[in-house]
């Protein structure tokens, strides 16, 4: 099994919509957060806000802590590829820092990133978004789960 990973997660909400990266895979259309992998001697807030740039070509201001996911590979659907898989990511509330921008064109986007694109929070549940269950807090008011578990 590989080690254990951190990834450093961006949830930026602005006028009712989530910005996603939006990705192509052999089942279609899916959407994920951006962010990804911290670096050794690299803070999470660090890591989030590298990312972002990588990404999607933004710098954010990198806000509070919102949740702790776990993904544990071989207790989800595609464990036949990724079973041994096991990664924490600490979601952070971000907000661009130049709210009016246009242009998100990240000089690393991620493998299968095809676009970087706003979804309105009332259409999440109707796309394939990573982890779905983040999604759905968004749309609770007075959500308090920090530690979510192993889900996707």
């Amino acid at each position: 099994m590989k080690p254990i990973r951190n990834s450093a997660k961006a949830v930026i909400v602005q006028d009712g919509r989530l910005l996603v990266i939006r990705l192509e895979d052999q089942y279609g259309t899916a959407y994920v957060f951006p962010g990804g992998g911290q670096e050794k001697g690299e803070e999470l807030k660090d890591a989030v806000a590298r990312e972002c740039l990588e990404e999607i070509g933004q710098a954010v201001n990198v806000g509070e802590l919102l949740h702790i996911r776990e993904y544990i590979g071989k207790n989800h659907e595609f464990a036949e590829w990724d079973a041994d898989i096991h990664q924490v990511e600490f979601y952070f509330a971000c907000s661009l820092i130049n709210p009016e921008a246009t242009n998100f064109e990240g000089s690393n986007p991620d493998d299968h990133q095809v676009a970087v694109e706003w979804i309105a929070l009332e259409e999440l549940s109707q796309v394939r978004l990573y982890p779905k269950t983040i999604g759905e807090l968004l749309l609770q008011s007075g959500s308090s789960s920090i530690y979510l578990g192993d889900l996707n």
